[in-house]
């Protein structure tokens, strides 16, 4: 957003049309939430007060998590994925893929599992949900349900590469 130029990835991130406002102590967000509001009132940005939601220490931001623990999944999305039945069309593993993908950061070697899934998306291959693909299938769904919490960095700790 062009409005909050000035204070992107200082104060706030940004996607779209949504945005968050972040400080270290509870001092530092409330002004850093002032400065947002009065920019907003500058402008003429009008806030839906209904999704809005403030000093909160944990909420659900793009489909994670985010709380003092770290970045979470969402666990309401991922247990609609836990209980999918095996994949019977193309559309089914593309879609499956689409939304496993968005996770994807969360499970390591994501795309060497997932390979024989996206081999089916292939240009003229038939349709045959193998061995390969109900493994695959399967390791995906159990390391989303499984998935670690991502704890942020302290950088004033060293570390070991």
């Amino acid at each position: 957003m062009a409005i909050f130029h000035d204070m992107i990835e200082k104060t706030i991130e940004d996607f779209m049309d949504d945005f968050l406002v972040f400080g270290h102590s509870f001092s530092s967000n409330l002004s850093y939430l002032d400065s947002m509001l009065k920019r907003c009132e500058d402008t003429n940005l009008v806030l839906n007060w209904e999704k809005c939601h403030f000093m909160v220490k944990e909420g659900i931001v793009l489909g994670r998590k985010i709380s003092k623990n770290g970045l979470e999944l969402d666990r309401a999305k991922v247990d609609v994925i836990a209980k999918l039945p095996y994949l019977t069309t193309m559309k089914g593993v593309r879609s499956f893929l689409g939304h496993a993908g968005f996770y994807q950061r969360f499970i390591q070697d994501f795309s060497k599992i997932a390979r024989p899934m996206t081999h089916l998306l292939e240009k003229d291959t038939p349709f045959v949900f193998s061995k390969d693909c109900i493994d695959a299938f399967e390791t995906v769904k159990k390391k989303l349900t499984k998935a670690p919490i991502l704890v942020v960095s302290d950088w004033n700790l060293p570390f070991e590469l």
